[in-house]
């Protein structure tokens, strides 16, 4: 079970050739909203494949920042990922994405590509303060940062089936 803090920022950025990124681990991951939790909370559940291996995990979040959040994930069986599917968000649809997890220059990147999108993908990173520096691979275009712009949420996204208008100057 890991619990503890998260601080995560997010960008908009050009899907870039994957090639050019040195990815160390690529998982589709579909990705299931729940009915919150009493305390407000933010429940999911997650079937990740990688390596034809297929895993569950729960994760439950509480939003303390636009970047920070108090975040409880482990893993779960299958047969506790079936019936917690039961408790999925009618008015959120799955997410469906494919993760590739990659270094550069000691800060590990998560880049999420949708099967929405050729030109557009969400790079996260996990820091250990909100003021950390972040150095980007030459090979990727960052848009801009999306960290508190609700829009670009998972679930968002997802519901959408689309990203938003960004070239029109939308926010």
């Amino acid at each position: 079970m890991a619990k503890g803090l998260e601080i995560e920022r997010k960008f908009l950025v050009r899907s870039p050739d994957i090639g050019s990124l040195a990815v160390k681990r690529k998982a589709e991951i579909v990705q299931t909203y729940l009915e919150n939790g009493g305390n407000g909370s933010q429940r999911r559940v997650r079937c990740i494949t990688e390596n034809g291996i297929t895993s569950y995990t729960y994760t439950e979040k509480v939003f303390l920042t636009p970047i920070t959040r108090e975040e409880n994930e482990y893993a779960i069986s299958g047969t506790e990922y079936l019936r917690l599917l039961g408790e999925a968000r009618k008015d959120r649809r799955p997410v469906v994405k494919t993760r590739y997890c990659f270094e550069y220059l000691q800060q590990s990147f998560e880049l999420d590509v949708y099967p929405f999108s050729r030109e557009l993908a969400i790079l996260e990173l996990e820091l250990d303060s909100p003021e950390q520096e972040i150095l980007f691979p030459d090979t990727l275009k960052v848009i801009r940062e999306v960290s508190s712009d609700e829009r670009y949420s998972n679930a968002e996204l997802a519901n959408a089936g689309a990203f938003p208008d960004w070239k029109n100057g939308d926010r």
